[in-house]
């Protein structure tokens, strides 16, 4: 066992653990109704998924092209 790498990987994890509760920290703290945009930091953590405009896939009253039939033209 290598003694320095076991102390450099319980730094990085100390470091992972200090940000975790500096994070929670800022959530316990920023508990009330506020107005406007949220803080970029909040923002970043709250990412929610895109919404898309228009139809939903699958929907009905699909959009269908019509051809013209074939005439065939005999000489």
């Amino acid at each position: 066992m290598d003694v320095t790498k076991i102390l450099s990987d319980l730094k990085a994890e100390r470091q992972q653990i200090e940000e975790a509760i500096l994070s929670l920290e800022r959530l316990a703290r920023g508990r009330g109704r506020r107005r406007g945009r949220p803080p970029g930091w909040m923002a970043e953590a709250d990412a929610a998924p895109v919404k898309r405009r228009g139809r939903p896939p699958g929907s009905k009253n699909k959009v269908t092209v019509v051809t013209p039939p074939k005439t065939s033209a005999v000489a």
